[in-house]
């Protein structure tokens, strides 16, 4: 997981402040989104993940202006835009199909936004040379779009949502149509441009780590209700349940079975559904009915496994060589219940085989409990 080293650094002036207060909308009687608050600073960039049918794009369409809301405030430094049509919101939008007019010049595409709202054409012309100098297209002002690659078209629809200086940048889906190496490129420009324009960004996406590499704080999304929202980091290391810690990222997940010994600040002991047990540390209630994770590289696999508070024999089930990480699907004590396992490779590092049987163990602080 991947995450800004020092949030609000870098960071210019001029992004609005946005309170979202008991916003809602219904379908007859389907609620996309239920009654939400949350607090968005200043010049944030403030990602929404979540599955499919999760109520992204519907909270993202009332912000816009484009889906009225059922009930509910959206604040904008102090004042209440649910009234307000479309184009006095001072909203930029970024879409994944980017919505360029493909008989328009790059220019005409990126001057549009201050055409219609009948600014001078000498300071239409100096705009547009700047937004364009921001994305680093200036050379590109002449052509058409269908002449320019999907980067090059996202970085124009990002210098058109840009070009009026709006305070809230809303980007649903932005990267979704590009192929991987490109949509990893456009993460640095889309973070780079944020810094520099300084506005607050409310980002759609499906994609975790993408989310996790661009944003202050992120929220995710079920059932069209926010149910945990932190920092990339916190939200990776203390999901507040099952669903949390399965959507953010990998995770091995057992049913508890029991719990004894616990007592404020000091370890206890848990079993598992499987009969397995081990020692952790946790604040949680550890009973029936919750479940313990542990994050694949938070296990140790070999010789040095042996001492650790938790340690126990496995058999190697699936090993898989990755660019970047060596992958096992271990087999815990013969009960049939498996661990996924992530290993940094480094020169030393052993690998072992499929069927291998190997030391494995963790510490009393890396496994979670969470709830449903």
């Amino acid at each position: 997981m991947l995450s800004r080293s020092a949030t609000g650094q870098n960071r210019a002036a001029g992004g609005a402040a946005v309170s979202i207060r008991n916003l809602c909308k219904r379908y007859n009687n389907f609620e996309a989104v239920v009654p939400t608050s949350v607090e968005i600073d200043s010049g944030d960039f403030f990602a929404i993940i979540g599955p499919s049918g999760s109520g992204k794009s519907t909270l993202l369409g009332m912000i816009a202006g484009y889906i009225d809301p059922t009930e509910g405030q959206i604040m904008v430094d102090g004042r209440d835009i649910v009234p307000e049509p479309i184009y006095r919101r001072n909203i930029g939008m970024v879409f994944q199909n980017y919505a360029l007019f493909p008989h328009l010049s790059v220019a005409q595409n990126v001057a549009y936004p201050l055409k219609i709202r009948g600014v001078a054409k000498d300071e239409i012309a100096r705009r547009v040379r700047e937004s364009l100098a921001m994305v680093r297209l200036e050379a590109f002002a002449s052509r058409k779009p269908s002449e320019l690659s999907g980067g090059q078209q996202q970085r124009i629809a990002l210098a058109r949502a840009s070009i009026y200086h709006p305070s809230i940048l809303l980007m649903d889906e932005p990267l979704g149509a590009l192929d991987k190496n490109l949509r990893d490129e456009m993460q640095e420009e889309i973070k780079r441009f944020q810094q520099e324009l300084g506005a607050t960004v409310i980002y759609v996406t499906h994609d975790q780590q993408e989310a996790a590499f661009l944003a202050d704080r992120i929220a995710i999304m079920r059932d069209g209700a926010m149910t945990q929202i932190g920092s990339p980091r916190a939200l990776y290391e203390q999901p507040n349940s099952r669903f949390v810690a399965e959507f953010l990222g990998e995770a091995s997940i057992f049913p508890v079975k029991s719990a004894s010994g616990k007592q404020a600040g000091q370890p206890c002991q848990i079993v598992l559904e499987d009969g397995t047990q081990a020692i952790i540390r946790t604040d949680e209630d550890a009973g029936p009915g919750r479940f313990a994770c542990i994050r694949p590289e938070r296990v140790t696999v070999g010789p040095k496994a042996r001492g650790l508070d938790n340690t126990y024999t496995g058999i190697v089930r699936e090993s898989l060589y990755t660019p970047g990480s060596i992958r096992y699907r271990i087999e815990l004590n013969g009960t049939g219940s498996t661990l996924k396992v992530r290993v940094l490779p480094q020169g030393d590092t052993e690998v072992f085989e499929t069927g291998s049987a190997v030391d494995i163990g963790w510490s009393t602080d890396d496994m979670t409990i969470l709830r449903e």
